[in-house]
């Protein structure tokens, strides 16, 4: 069929999917505009699984609009519009999918071009909406604010792969670390320290280990990439 972007919200996304049932449509956004100018469309797009592919660039800044900061901007992020640093909680926006129903979240980054590839085509096959996630770099107003798995070294101490069915490692061949869950805490170990049945293992299927590995991140875990989760659920458009 046709495919046709569009750099439109929710709104006009879910008016396509429903007016023109033939077309792929695309919704491109960022962090300021899918998570707080147009946050309230995002939940209803996300809990109605309209079936569109939600790419989400989180440069962690308002770059179109001259560097104000973001709802992803870290506590106290100094901005034009926070010169006394940000006061406000940063908000992850593949837990923001997850609670809102999402039936598809994955994230990759800019720099590896060859995973962005390979993750727009899983989200753009998903039926129902899918919500990738892209950590983009913004060299005027916030640069190599992902620099951690940009830089070739740290990249390998930083990045956790996401792969279905394999356990949660990561870190230099020699020295790898895992996750364990206690509980429903999550732990970082040496992989060695701890029998193989121990540490996670990935499962796309379960929701609910997504929602912790939403959580992950800098300074004391990971950033997790691929796909975190993926289920089949009725489409809103199916429904109507």
């Amino acid at each position: 069929g046709t495919t046709t972007f569009t750099v439109s919200f929710a709104p006009i996304a879910t008016g396509l999917r429903i007016a023109r049932p033939e077309l792929k449509v695309f919704v491109v956004t960022g962090d300021g505009d899918g998570l707080s100018i147009g946050g309230n469309h995002m939940l209803h797009l996300l809990r109605r699984n309209v079936n569109v592919t939600v790419l989400l660039f989180n440069n962690q800044i308002y770059g179109l609009t001259k560097g104000q900061y973001s709802p992803t901007s870290a506590l106290g992020k100094v901005t034009k519009s926070t010169p006394l640093g940000s006061s406000d909680r940063p908000v992850s926006p593949i837990a923001f999918a997850l609670g809102s129903g999402a039936t598809f979240v994955g994230r990759t980054n800019d720099r590896d071009v060859k995973h962005m590839e390979e993750m727009i085509k899983r989200a753009a096959h998903h039926k129902g909406t899918a919500f990738l996630e892209i950590l983009q770099n913004c060299n005027v107003y916030n640069d190599l604010a992902w620099n951690a798995i940009y830089d070739r070294e740290s990249k390998v101490q930083h990045e956790m792969r996401l792969e279905h069915g394999k356990p949660l490692v990561f870190g230099a061949p020699g020295a790898r670390k895992a996750i364990v869950v206690q509980g429903f805490t999550p732990r970082v170990v040496a992989a060695d320290s701890v029998p193989e049945s121990e540490i996670l293992v990935h499962d796309e299927r379960n929701m609910n280990a997504a929602k912790i590995l939403a959580e992950l991140g800098l300074p004391d875990f990971p950033i997790p990439t691929g796909v975190l989760g993926a289920i089949d659920a009725p489409i809103y458009e199916d429904l109507l």
